[in-house]
């Protein structure tokens, strides 16, 4: 996934703003924006279960 952060005005005050897929947040701080960066990478690293892997339960 493409994430850029980049710095923008917003209002007349300078804030940083982090896109990635069609998303963006902006953020108060260019530390914010990479911290944000930093767990949204984590999280996209993680290991996910697919839901075919997971057991179905039947009703009864």
């Amino acid at each position: 996934m493409n994430i850029q952060i980049r710095p923008l005005t917003q209002n007349g005050e300078p804030r940083w703003c982090v896109s990635f897929a069609k998303n963006r947040v902006s953020f108060r701080s260019e530390m914010e924006a990479r911290t944000f960066v930093t767990t949204l990478e984590a999280r996209l690293r993680a290991p996910h279960v697919l839901p075919s892997a997971i057991p179905q339960r039947q009703a009864g």
